[in-house]
């Protein structure tokens, strides 16, 4: 591992379920230098396109359990019945390399992040309208119409929270557009 001498920073990105935030996360991270792309670990079940240790790590609730005793989690929480969480070494890890850390989080995790580092960058990912973000919910093909339903009305609330807690936002209605966006944020941050 090479250090630059800098410490790298934290770009913290969120957004409802179904709003594009993963895609986008993917993009930016191929298309910026020096960016490590967190992957995070969670106890939901892994759908059948999902990879282990490429969408997320998945593992069980002791497991999970056993991260959190032995302070290996940056941050985590429990998100429409499941944990998730960031696992702190990879991220240190990285900061150390002076790269750009992006952590595709919710918004109770982001509160923990930038307690622990204040100058992260909080950027919201935002459906052009809740029946855009409905459409691509049911597209997702990921949950049952509850669990749709669930995700779509915890939306409401995380954008909510969301104006009050992050510096930017980011409306996906044309997906290359919205990527440009969230790359012109980092990019500024970091001069």
């Amino acid at each position: 591992m090479q250090d630059s001498g800098k410490k790298g920073k934290i770009v913290i990105i969120s957004g409802p379920s179904g709003v594009g935030k993963s895609t986008i996360c993917k993009e930016v991270a191929s298309r910026l230098k020096d960016v490590y792309l967190n992957i995070s670990v969670t106890t939901r079940p892994r759908s059948k396109s999902e990879v282990h240790g490429r969408n997320y790590w998945f593992i069980s609730q002791q497991e999970f359990q056993d991260h959190i005793n032995k302070g290996q989690l940056l941050e985590y929480a429990k998100v429409f019945g499941h944990l998730y969480g960031t696992p702190k070494d990879k991220i240190e890890q990285a900061l150390q390399a002076g790269k750009t850390v992006i952590l595709e989080i919710d918004v109770q995790g982001a509160k923990q992040v930038k307690a622990i580092y204040p100058d992260s960058i909080m950027i919201f990912i935002l459906p052009p309208t809740a029946r855009v973000l409905a459409e691509r919910l049911n597209h997702r093909g990921r949950e049952n119409s509850k669990k749709a339903e669930e995700r779509l009305s915890g939306a409401s609330s995380e954008i909510a929270a969301a104006w009050q807690y992050y510096q930017h936002m980011v409306i996906n209605e044309q997906l290359n557009q919205a990527i440009e966006e969230v790359m012109q944020i980092i990019q500024k941050s970091l001069t």
